[in-house]
């Protein structure tokens, strides 16, 4: 139930979510799919929790955890940091704290203090879900909002469809296959041709406009 609830809580704020329910199916997404951040709780089947994070941190894997347990103890609290882990959350959680934190790791990792994205004109706020470009305010879809913080996340780099898929898109959704296109086309119609630029056979990245 809470799992569910998180997922829940993590699509409706925009993010794409894959969600296993042990251990052992968590170490084998992890190793095969490069996420951004892993909310994890200590008291999974197959591979506990705690031996997953070591298991990680030991084979150099460095992606952003957030400890979701109750294991109440400090001790618990010290142990789950020590292991390598960027935050603790004690259940039960106030979703809305849960979604602060991680926000604010990603920021850390992200090497800001402020969450605010800004590129030229264009400002994008992860928190407020809002754009402005050059002082006006942007409406998008969710879906268009998702790929644009994705771009905007990676200033000057080339990010590649395959990963705005798999940023914007989580476990079981269906993709078109042009999904991503028919999302850069409505993002230009709404920002300016110039402003997402497409690297042929390599991808997309924002520019100055």
């Amino acid at each position: 139930m809470i799992g569910k609830a998180v997922r829940e809580g993590l699509v409706q704020a925009g993010f794409a979510v894959d969600w296993v329910t042990d251990g052992h199916a968590a170490e084998l997404s992890m190793s095969s799919v490069a996420y951004d951040l892993a909310i994890l709780d200590l008291g999974l089947p197959k591979k506990d929790g705690m031996a997953l994070l070591t298991t990680l941190r030991r084979m150099g894997n460095h992606l952003p955890i957030v400890i979701v347990s109750a294991r109440d103890t400090v001790q618990d609290r010290i142990a789950g940091l020590t292991a390598g882990a960027d935050d603790y959350v004690l259940k039960p959680f106030d979703p809305d704290e849960l979604l602060a934190r991680v926000r604010a790791v990603l920021r850390r990792h992200a090497g800001s203090g402020s969450s605010l994205l800004v590129i030229g004109s264009l400002s994008l706020d992860p928190e407020r879900r809002s754009v402005t470009q050059s002082g006006r305010p942007v409406e998008l879809s969710t879906r268009e909002f998702a790929v644009l913080e994705a771009l905007m996340q990676r200033p000057g780099t080339v990010v590649s469809r395959q990963k705005l898929e798999e940023t914007v898109y989580g476990w079981g959704e269906e993709v078109g296959s042009n999904a991503i296109e028919v999302h850069m086309h409505y993002l230009r119609k709404k920002l300016g041709a110039t402003v997402i630029m497409n690297v042929r056979g390599v991808g997309y990245r924002v520019t100055e406009g």
